[in-house]
């Protein structure tokens, strides 16, 4: 999997690298049970600190798309689960931004839905 960091953009490098994996294991490209690549060497394969991809990586154990354990690293999970209420709520609160930035740029509604829909059969395509 390719991952690349913007290095101009506002989003943290660490938000960034998180966004990239998730996308990896939605689209097949990270399997469950797959174990990334170790701290220092993804660190050093794209040029960022190796604490930026610690934090990344603690957050997605935290958000329950990997185990890490001290001996075998980070690992996919090979459940990832069900959302919960939070994730919802979450969700709902980032798609309201991002809906609303769309909305005052002019973006119709059918638009968006097909945004959304194209992406959404994207990431089915690889189940």
């Amino acid at each position: 999997m390719l991952i690349k960091i913007d290095f101009e953009s506002d989003t943290p490098l660490y938000i960034q690298l998180k966004r990239q994996l998730i996308q990896g294991i939605a689209r097949g490209q990270l399997k469950q049970g797959e174990s990334l690549p170790s701290v220092r060497q993804l660190a050093e394969d794209i040029g960022i600190n190796m604490h930026t991809v610690n934090k990344a990586y603690n957050l997605l154990k935290q958000d329950g798309y990997v185990s890490i354990d001290r001996r075998k690293g980070a690992m996919v999970n090979r459940s990832i689960g069900e959302p919960g209420e939070d994730y919802m709520s979450e969700l709902k609160e980032e798609l309201s931004a991002i809906i609303a930035e769309a909305y005052t740029k002019g973006v119709k509604r059918e638009e968006f839905k097909k945004i959304c829909h194209d992406i959404f059969i994207e990431y089915e395509g690889n189940k």
